[in-house]
């Protein structure tokens, strides 16, 4: 590259003009369809519930394991 500076500055052009017309369409369409904070709560305590059940599952089978492997 000869000209750093002449493609930096069409890079920066080009970022401002996607930019706005980002900034134009959101504008016009203000509802993204952006998740609930209700959405959020429900994930965070399934994951929570899940991680829960297999720490219980892996310590039961922690607990149990020398006694089976004496059958």
């Amino acid at each position: 590259m000869k000209h750093p500076a002449k493609s930096t500055h069409g890079v920066v052009h080009w970022l401002a003009a996607r930019l706005e017309d980002r900034l134009v369409e959101a504008s016009r369409q203000p509802d993204r369809g952006d998740i609930s904070t209700t959405t959020v709560i429900i994930w965070v305590a399934a994951v929570a519930g899940a991680l829960m059940i297999a720490g219980t599952i892996a310590a039961v089978i922690a607990k149990y394991n020398g006694i089976l492997s004496g059958i």
